[in-house]
């Protein structure tokens, strides 16, 4: 049975997961503008505006999770190093 975490070092980690997932939030709204740029120069039909509509999805949600994973592991290597 491991011993109880200190409340410092359990409040240190709600930090970071909030701070995680603000970043996180930050960065998905970034790409998925990015993404959406085009949209403001060019009109595509309907089926154009989907598809890139889908893409900015993706990439939205793909730099949400990479953004997470990247500083909360950043938090585990500095906390055990």
């Amino acid at each position: 049975m491991s011993p109880s975490r200190p409340q410092a070092e359990r409040d240190a980690m709600t930090v970071e997961i909030g701070f995680a997932l603000l970043t996180g939030a930050f960065v998905a709204a970034l790409a998925f503008g990015v993404v959406m740029s085009p949209l403001l120069f060019l009109h595509p039909d309907r089926n154009g505006t989907g598809m890139v509509l889908t893409a900015a999805g993706c990439a939205a949600g793909v730099a949400f999770v990479w953004r997470v994973v990247r500083v909360l592991r950043r938090f585990t290597g500095r906390r055990s190093g």
